[in-house]
């Protein structure tokens, strides 16, 4: 009798069953003892309220513990020169896999950081010229412009394998450009900002801040021989104003002491041209701004190379022209190509090339430097390397992909998340976008506040559970906003006539003022250089943007928004004790820490490290101040409030302070009520930051105020609060210019201007400009089509 077939499907492999992220107890920041399982290999969006603890869930808990694992797997000599990263403070972190994190931090402003070198579509191109470019004039590092050539002459030992070979000479062929050295642009530094030529040294003719010639420099001047210091420097002869500008460093002696002459240039370049501007104090970065002038450099017209690298062409383009193309041209010119003997570095380059328009980004060109994109687009060019990865099973973290991206751009950056999880990887993404969220297999809810009100997890599930929760998620994810009915009228217009910023091209507009205009189009269509490049920076325009706040880690909303001036004077007028001791720069400060709270620790080749004080245990002041006190409350404590608690705090009782009252007021109308008044500045996001600048400056008597995307990093729940501030500011007289693809905040508009109808050279152009209800009327663009589809006009 023959034996049965057995049907039964083969039992699991145990090596199947790992297919979740577990985090049991986790207390990173605000987070409130979270435990929760996120599946893997599936797209997971993270939501909630700004401040409710998303960041910290997903980057500083579950990425940064998978990267510090990663890290242990080196030698001890690779971690050496790795930060030492903590354990994140979680009970259970299971299920882990490598991660990637694509955040919206903006890409280095080294000017020899390009688009191309970021994404080594540049390293291809050069490959592609060394192989097929006429006249060929070298290796690929012949084409590059950060390799500078190199000639030698002497005794030079080349190995090859085990032979060696003693050279008389050697060269080296580079693209790098000589005079400006790769960057495209050549510094000057203007003399009169440097000294006041009517007045000699000993009457303060040195402008430089911190060269008096009352200390060492006053001696090293007097007392080097090469000029009379009493002299007018007008008067100088040739050979003296070069020693006092440009001589090398010189061993001399002044009243026995030996001591270093250096002219001013050199010296200054070393000590503050050199460095990071924003790094700097106040009173020398403004001189640094005020001292240095920058020029396209004459000899490579821009393109930072060579005279030989730029005559190596193909067909008719050079490098330097190819680099300079808008990508999606270049793409059609790289297909154009048809050459057997590179034919796997076409496709590889083709690829790449196609990426960039597919995601949006075929507008940019290689050679844009890349500290000039904005986060979003620095974050979509980051994605470009891991697109044609063959890396599986890894775990993907985004930061607001959807940034800066109209609804249009939207359902593309929605395929490419799907793509990469098809491919078996876990994308986790930190989202406020309803396209967004709507194309998720899990999501995560946290809340159902900010800051101390938030660190729980409220729901998780389907999108479909999510419209049936009750969380403030749940209930504004079908948000819809009418058109406005009635549109208010513009007291005046601003001309703006023959714009040609960047992809503009010859636009003339007229900017209603007195009234709320959103200015839009696709990404890359030319809103930015419309509003930034045609709208004069002058006095009653404030511009409020995304970029990054200047000062250092010491630096908080607090001292930002001037808002410690008056709590530090209530603080002394309630203990009889000078303002001076309540802040943490000055007298009052830890001096364990120097009032920083924390102490960083430089190990020379190795990567520094902060560890908390163990003085002041991370308050900032000497144990002495926190013995004074406001209405209970000391100094290190108020600083800890959130700003909603420290406008409760403020407004009455024993702490009643107006002047804080209404700055407090200020940020909670910006939706910043979650913020704490001591949080450094250094992890506040783009978001955060423009609208701390925007509290700033509702004080200000502006009359036109150009706002950047401000619904940057809002939850849906907040995008109302925001338009009844913009509201209130209209209606206060304010003229408000917004740039944005939010279709609430358009729907909410007097007048939109709208630009297209594609990006870069097919953008530049006015497509419409009158009332939203006119827009959606004439169904002409791509706004017209999202718009009314959100509105459901």
């Amino acid at each position: 009798m023959p034996k049965g077939t057995d049907t039964r499907p083969p039992a699991p492999h145990i090596a199947d069953s790992h297919g979740l992220i577990r985090v049991h107890g986790a207390r990173v920041n605000n987070l409130k003892d979270v435990s929760i399982e996120i599946p893997k290999r599936r797209l997971t969006v993270f939501t909630g309220v700004s401040g409710s603890g998303k960041s910290s869930l997903v980057f500083d808990t579950i990425a940064a513990e998978s990267q510090r694992m990663i890290n242990e797997t080196y030698s001890a000599f690779v971690q050496g020169f790795m930060p030492t990263q903590a354990r994140p403070d979680a009970d259970v972190l299971e299920g882990l896999t490598t991660a990637i994190i694509v955040d919206q931090q903006r890409m280095g402003a080294d000017p020899r950081s390009t688009v191309g070198t970021a994404t080594d579509a540049n390293a291809m191109l050069r490959i592609l010229f060394s192989r097929l470019g006429e006249p060929h004039i070298g290796p690929p590092g012949a084409y590059a412009f950060n390799v500078p050539s190199v000639r030698a002459s002497g005794a030079i030992t080349v190995e090859k394998g085990s032979k060696k070979t003693v050279k008389a000479t050697f060269n080296r062929t580079g693209g790098m450009c000589p005079r400006c050295e790769g960057r495209g642009s050549v510094s000057d530094i203007d003399l009169t900002q440097l000294y006041d030529d009517s007045k000699s040294l000993n009457e303060g003719a040195l402008t430089i801040p911190g060269y008096s010639m009352d200390g060492w420099y006053g001696r090293i001047f007097g007392g080097c021989g090469f000029f009379d210091p009493d002299k007018p420097i007008r008067e100088f002869t040739e050979r003296e104003l070069a020693d006092l500008l440009h001589k090398e460093p010189t061993k001399i002696k002044v009243d026995g002491v030996n001591l270093t002459y250096e002219g001013l240039i050199p010296k200054i370049q070393k000590s503050m041209l050199s460095k990071d501007v924003d790094a700097l104090q106040p009173h020398i970065r403004a001189f640094v701004e005020r001292a240095t002038t920058s020029a396209t450099c004459p000899e490579c017209a821009g393109t930072r190379l060579t005279a030989e690298a730029r005559s190596s062409k193909i067909g008719r383009i050079s490098i330097a022209d190819a680099c300079a193309l808008q990508i999606s041209d270049l793409a059609a010119w790289v297909r154009g190509l048809d050459e057997p003997s590179v034919a796997p570095l076409l496709d590889k380059l083709r690829h790449t090339l196609d990426s960039f328009v597919e995601i949006g980004l075929g507008y940019l060109a290689l050679d844009r430097p890349a500290g000039t994109l904005s986060g979003g687009e620095a974050q979509r060019v980051k994605m470009i390397r891991h697109l044609g990865s063959s890396l599986t099973d890894v775990t993907y973290v985004f930061d607001e992909p959807t940034t800066g991206l109209h609804p249009h751009d939207i359902q593309r950056m929605n395929g490419l998340l799907l793509r990469l999880r098809d491919k078996g990887n876990t994308v986790l993404v930190v989202e406020h976008k309803p396209q967004t969220i709507a194309i998720a297999d899990h999501v995560v809810d946290l809340g159902p506040g900010a800051g101390t009100a938030g660190g729980i997890v409220c729901f998780e599930g389907t999108v479909e559970e999510l419209r049936a929760a009750g969380t403030v998620t749940g209930r504004h994810l079908g948000d819809r906003t009418g058109l406005k009915k009635t549109v208010r009228t513009p007291s005046g217009a601003l001309e703006i006539r023959g714009a040609d910023t960047h992809n503009l091209r010859g636009v003339d507009v007229d900017v209603p003022l007195g009234v709320l205009v959103v200015v839009t189009g696709v990404a890359g269509s030319g809103k930015s250089s419309l509003v930034y490049g045609s709208i004069p920076a002058e006095e009653g325009v404030v511009r409020v943007d995304q970029g990054a706040i200047r000062g250092s880690r010491r630096s908080n909303p607090a001292t930002y928004t001037g808002l410690l001036d008056p709590i530090r004077s209530a603080f002394a007028k309630a203990n009889g004790v000078k303002p001076a001791l309540f802040s943490a720069n000055s007298e009052g400060a830890c001096p364990g820490c120097n009032g920083a709270g924390v102490v960083f620790t430089d190990l020379g080749m190795m990567a520094g490290v902060s560890s908390t004080c163990e003085d002041c245990e991370g308050k900032r002041y000497q144990a002495a101040v926190l013995d004074y006190r406001l209405a209970g409350r000391d100094i290190s404590e108020v600083l800890a409030m959130p700003v909603r608690e420290a406008e409760e705090f403020f407004g009455s009782g024993e702490a009643r302070l107006p002047a804080a009252h209404r700055i407090l007021g200020r940020l909670s109308d910006v939706g910043l009520g979650y913020l704490t008044l001591g949080q450094p500045l250094t992890t506040l996001s783009g978001g955060e930051r423009q609208r701390l600048k925007l509290a700033t400056h509702m004080a200000d008597k502006g009359g036109i105020y150009v706002l950047d995307e401000p619904t940057t990093g809002l939850h849906l729940a907040d995008v109302e609060q925001l338009l009844g501030l913009l509201d209130r500011l209209v209606d206060s007289g304010k003229s408000v210019i917004v740039v944005e693809h939010h279709p609430a905040v358009m729907a909410h508009a007097d007048w939109i201007i709208d630009l297209g109808p594609g990006a870069g050279h097919d953008g530049g152009r006015i497509v419409f400009e009158g009332t939203p209800a006119a827009l959606v009327a004439a169904g002409s663009t791509l706004t017209a089509e999202h718009l009314a589809a959100y509105t459901g006009a």
